[in-house]
């Protein structure tokens, strides 16, 4: 995620498509007749997202650009990069298409996902003893409407030794993960104190908000 004044452009439609159920099924009204779509490689987006025991199938396209211009507030840029991933689709019209984006912010810096391991370290190091804020942005999108919003969750880390931080990125390789860490790693298990708001929102989405809003939809 970084801050750009370009516009993202389509890619093209490669589909990698799958379902997954990790929940007994269930229907929500409204939604009959009504494919959801999963626009996210993330192995937990998927987990959490069957655990509603709603059926989806898992689209996603390659290389799309996670910019946003500059001074957007902290709280809008999750929402605007998923918003312009939903962008980049094409659906059909009983399709509801579904994209995220989740970043971390400490003392008003944006961490997105680290390069490398120096840049996971400096990150980590960044959150170690302190409280930051892990905000996730969705956009759902239909044909006829489109709906964009954002959790925030507060959370508390311990001083980080610097040998816990460099046995974490060794063995985990958090280089998928804004903010280098996941809470329902090893990292969160010995370092995370204080948990303000949605710990699945923390993983990557906030399933009981998206519930609430397909509930609605």
């Amino acid at each position: 995620m970084n801050p750009s004044n370009n516009t993202l452009h389509p890619t093209n439609n490669n589909y990698q498509v799958s379902e997954t159920l990790m929940a007994p099924a269930t229907t929500l009204k409204g939604l009959e007749g009504t494919r959801l779509i999963l626009a996210s490689n993330s192995p937990r987006r998927r987990e959490l997202l069957g655990g509603l025991g709603l059926r989806f199938e898992v689209h996603v396209l390659p290389d799309i650009e996670e910019n946003y211009p500059e001074g957007l507030p902290m709280e809008e840029i999750p929402q605007y990069i998923a918003r312009e991933k939903a962008a980049s689709y094409d659906i059909s019209s009983d399709e509801l298409l579904l994209t995220a984006d989740t970043i971390v912010v400490v003392d008003s810096e944006v961490l997105g996902k680290p390069c490398d391991a120096a840049d996971a370290r400096r990150m980590l190091q960044a959150l170690s003893g302190r409280a930051h804020q892990v905000i996730t942005g969705v956009c759902l999108t239909s044909i006829h409407k489109q709906r964009v919003f954002a959790v925030s969750t507060e959370v508390s880390f311990k001083s980080l030794t610097d040998e816990e931080i460099d046995y974490y990125i060794a063995n985990y390789r958090p280089y998928d993960k804004a903010g280098a860490y996941g809470i329902q790693e090893w990292i969160g298990y010995i370092g995370v104190t204080g948990l303000r708001g949605s710990y699945f929102n923390v993983m990557g989405l906030p399933v009981q908000r998206i519930y609430e809003e397909l509930v609605k939809w």
